[in-house]
């Protein structure tokens, strides 16, 4: 099984999980979506990335946003980068990742709504350059993938949910995971959009 722990708030977890879903799909494995606060990965090990947005080199941004530009293009997903809102407190949308997870195991008969959801958040915030810290703008998500945005809003306040949010975000810092896309094929970590590849020979050499 390949896990990947993510945050929507981040253009290259977006870039993952769209490559992500055919890949996995390609080789029959399953995914194991692990949704985390980047945020508190980067406050517990990574304070660097901070750093690097206070004081940008500016050839390196450069840089970062052509290869953003032809990851995406190579994708074909329309990338907004920055967006207006950026960082975004990604907190309400990723235990909503968690919820809606949540309702698809309670009702495995139903159509499930994790990976429609989890790409609608990516697609407002990264394309359309919507603020998803807004709860209208969460309900508006709901409503466009057909989830009652009344019980989303109670869901996510659920402590459960909001536990296993800390949960998974102190397992992938305890595994040694620094940001997000991070994934792992067994004990084996592999961060980032461009490591898919390597994730796919890990699963295949798995298999023997």
């Amino acid at each position: 099984m390949i896990e990947c722990f993510f945050d929507c708030s981040s253009p290259w977890t977006y870039l993952a999980f769209h490559n992500l879903l055919p890949m996995a799909a390609e080789i029959e494995e399953p995914i194991a979506w692990r949704p985390i606060l980047v945020g508190g990965v980067f406050n517990a090990v990574n304070p660097s990335v901070y750093a690097m947005r206070d004081n940008p080199v500016p050839a390196k941004m450069a840089y970062m946003l052509k290869d953003l530009l032809d990851w995406s293009k190579a994708a074909g997903l329309a990338i907004v980068m920055p967006p207006k809102v950026f960082p975004v407190n990604s907190v309400k949308a990723m235990r909503g990742c968690i919820w809606v997870a949540q309702q698809d195991q309670a009702h495995p008969t139903l159509p499930p709504k994790f990976v429609p959801y989890t790409r609608a958040v990516f697609e407002a915030y990264w394309s359309r350059e919507e603020d998803i810290s807004q709860d209208v703008v969460l309900a508006g998500i709901c409503q466009q993938v057909g989830i009652d945005p009344a019980a989303f809003a109670a869901g996510i306040g659920d402590a459960a949910v909001k536990r296993q949010l800390k949960t998974n975000t102190d397992e992938v810092i305890q595994r040694g995971g620094f940001g997000s896309p991070t994934l792992f094929v067994g004990n084996d970590m592999y961060f980032g959009n461009d490591r898919l590849g390597l994730v796919r020979e890990a699963v295949l050499r798995r298999r023997g």
